[in-house]
């Protein structure tokens, strides 16, 4: 999966380029559909960085082994972000003594 593929199913379930973020929290990885998104003014990406930003999610995604379940998850979530609330789920990662490179944290 590329970020243009990435970007098409964004856009065909909620009818907006949101953002995608990953995130460690409660010990886990999340993926987050955010509320922002590149048709707003006040997004803070261009077209460009939107698409190399996806380029990069998909392939820690690849990485980790996750892209089915982030492809499931975006067909079949009935949620949609908004104002202030994003819509995420966590990660089921199988990924040994490499997740500690995710878990450890940043000071």
């Amino acid at each position: 999966m590329t970020g243009k593929d990435l970007h098409q199913l964004i856009l065909h379930k909620w009818g907006h380029s949101y953002d995608l973020q990953l995130r460690r929290s409660q010990g886990r990885i999340w993926i987050q559909v955010m509320w922002r998104y590149l048709e707003q003014r006040s997004f803070p990406l261009s077209e460009t960085e939107y698409l190399d930003h996806l380029d990069t999610l998909a392939t820690h995604l690849s990485a980790l082994g996750a892209i089915a379940q982030v492809q499931d998850f975006i067909l079949t979530t009935k949620a949609k972000p908004r104002l202030g609330k994003a819509v995420g789920f966590p990660l089921e990662l199988n990924l040994g003594l490499r997740s500690l490179e995710w878990m450890i944290d940043e000071n």
